[in-house]
Formats: C-alpha cells, sequence, structure tokens
C-alpha cells in the first residue's frame, strides 16, 4: 500500500532554493533518495517509502534554513546536505561501487565534484585526506561506467624509481604496480575487484607511471595525474598537452609535500599559477578542514602547516 506525500511548509525563497534553477537541486535530490518532490505551493510534497522521505525531508530542511538565514544555496550546498542527510562512509561513485552514490563529507569536496563535472581541467590540491584523489577516480570510473568515456588513465610519478625503472625486473605492470599501489587500492573500492579486472584487461582503466604519457593523445578519455606535485614542469607540461578530444584531466597533489630533490622544479604549483584562470580551468584548494580519515590526521596536518608558518615568518 503506497504511502500518501508528506508536504513540509516553506517559505518562498526556502522553496526556490529547494527547486534550485531549472529543477536542478530537486532533480538531484529525488535521483539520491529514489522520491518524488512537488511544490504545489507554500512548501514542498515528499513522496516516496519511508526511510527516503525521511532523508529527503532532512536534506530539504538544511536547505531551507540556509534560504531562510539569507544564505544562496547551490549545487555544492545541495550535495553536502544529501551527504549529511544519508549518512553514510567514504564517497563512491555512482552505479560503479559496492556502497552506493558519491557524497561529499565537506562543502569543498561538494565544489570539487562539481569542478570535475563541468571544467576539462580539474586541480585539486591539499593535504592527505581529503578525498581529492578518490573522489577524482570515483567520478572518471563513473563516467566510463556511463559511456561517456572510452578509458579511465590514472598516472602518477614514479619518483622512487626515477630512471632506473627500467633496470627493475618484469613486464611494465610488474615494474610499475608498486608505486601504483595507492591508486589500485582506491579504483578496488570504487568499481569492485572484478569490475576492476574486466576494464583493466580489457585497456579501459589504465595505470601508469607518467614517463609512459610521452607521445600519447589521450582522446575519449577521463585522465588523472595523481601526486602531481613530484612532477618537473616539463613532465607537467607534457602530460597537460596529451589531452585529446573528448576528454577532460584531474590534477591532484600536496604542494606540501615535495620528493623532489629540488623542490622548486616542482610543476604543479607552477602549473596552478600560470593557469589559474583560464578558460575551462578550475581550482580547487583543500585544508585541513576536509580530512576525512582519522581525526588524528587533521589535527597533525594543522601542527604541520603551523610549523611551516611559523618557519617562513623566521
Amino acid at each position: 500500500m503506497s504511502r500518501p506525500p508528506e508536504f513540509l511548509p516553506l517559505s518562498d525563497d526556502a522553496v526556490r532554493a529547494v527547486s534550485g534553477p531549472g529543477g536542478r537541486h530537486a532533480a538531484l535530490i529525488e535521483d539520491a533518495f529514489k522520491v518524488l518532490l512537488e511544490t504545489p505551493g507554500g512548501g514542498v510534497s515528499m513522496a516516496g517509502d519511508l526511510r527516503a522521505r525521511g532523508q529527503a525531508k532532512r536534506t530539504v530542511q538544511a536547505l531551507a534554513d540556509l534560504a531562510d538565514s539569507g544564505i544562496p544555496v547551490g549545487e555544492a550546498d545541495v550535495r553536502v546536505a544529501i551527504g549529511d542527510a544519508r549518512g553514510d562512509g567514504p564517497p563512491t561513485a555512482p552505479g560503479t561501487a559496492r556502497r552506493g552514490p558519491v557524497s561529499p563529507k565537506t562543502a569543498t569536496q561538494a565544489r570539487y565534484m562539481d569542478a570535475l563535472g563541468t571544467h576539462d581541467l580539474t586541480f585539486g590540491l591539499g593535504p592527505a585526506g581529503t578525498g581529492k584523489t578518490f573522489l577524482a577516480v570515483a567520478h572518471g570510473a563513473g563516467m566510463l561506467m556511463r559511456g561517456e568515456v572510452d578509458r579511465l588513465i590514472v598516472t602518477r610519478p614514479a619518483v622512487e624509481a626515477g630512471e632506473r625503472l627500467g633496470f627493475l625486473p618484469g613486464d611494465l605492470t610488474e615494474k610499475v604496480d608498486p608505486y601504483m599501489a595507492p591508486v589500485w587500492e582506491a579504483l578496488t573500492q570504487i568499481v569492485g575487484a572484478e569490475q576492476l579486472r574486466r576494464r583493466r584487461d580489457k585497456g579501459e582503466i589504465e595505470v601508469a607511471p607518467i614517463a609512459f604519457m610521452r607521445g600519447r593523445t589521450l582522446a575519449h578519455a577521463f585522465v588523472i595525474v595523481d601526486e602531481a606535485q613530484n612532477t618537473s614542469r616539463l613532465q607537467m607540461k607534457m602530460v597537460l598537452t596529451r589531452l585529446g578530444e573528448g576528454s577532460r584531466m584531474a590534477v591532484t597533489g600536496d604542494p606540501s609535500q615535495i620528493d623532489l630533490l629540488n623542490p622548486r622544479d616542482s610543476g604543479l604549483a607552477h602549473a596552478v599559477g600560470i593557469l589559474e584562470g583560464v578558460e575551462g580551468v578550475a581550482v580547487t584548494r583543500f585544508t585541513a578542514d576536509d580530512v576525512i580519515r582519522h581525526p588524528m590526521v587533521a589535527r597533525i596536518v594543522r601542527a604541520y602547516d603551523a610549523d611551516a608558518a611559523g618557519q617562513a615568518g623566521k
């Protein structure tokens, strides 16, 4: 027996915020909780099962509170409200993971997700544990599963191997896998081991060091450059110019964790400095407040940031 819709009375400003431009906000809520939202006047009507309707109601109320406080409501706020109402674990890609859809845990994460979906080149900068790489992998995996791109390519510098990579035993996969382990771990969490194996065997998912990107044109792909703070300026220019038709790229890294012999040669800060503001480029900066690992990680990051600031002031 179907339950009658629940009506939540709201102000006109709140109704407009919940609906969003062209009904976009309401569509996000409907998709997240599998409910039906309508705005018959004076509020929002919600139809769906009891649990879904309760989550949708919490989301709607959170957005209404923002609107009634005079705060403009954007898609980032909607995604955060959805995540808070859902109360689930680490985010994963829609239709690709075993634990449900992407759910940003902070406003910065939500802005980052919006940027990934609307820009050709997105930089995600910040400390470990902020989800910048995981969210990029989740977004790229989602695009692959939906057929929006043909390949998901993740590349990162194998700093420890340097020019000695060719002297390591085994084939290419055996040579580079130790340096790509964090990426494989994220992919396994997102798409599952069996799906990852099949996609990898078919060449739809590729993980390789930046050196192996030279001379290629990466068309119809979502490309992720991870640990980009350890690329040189020449490497960064090379990989950025690999983008081909129908492709997008996310570049992630922590400018405070450079492992190069000459930190001033890092290509990440240089690229952001000359590309920020260029059409099609977005830059999202994460802070310790966005760390979603153990709470101790955020405290560690803040302590190191404070120390670095103190050293700079001497």
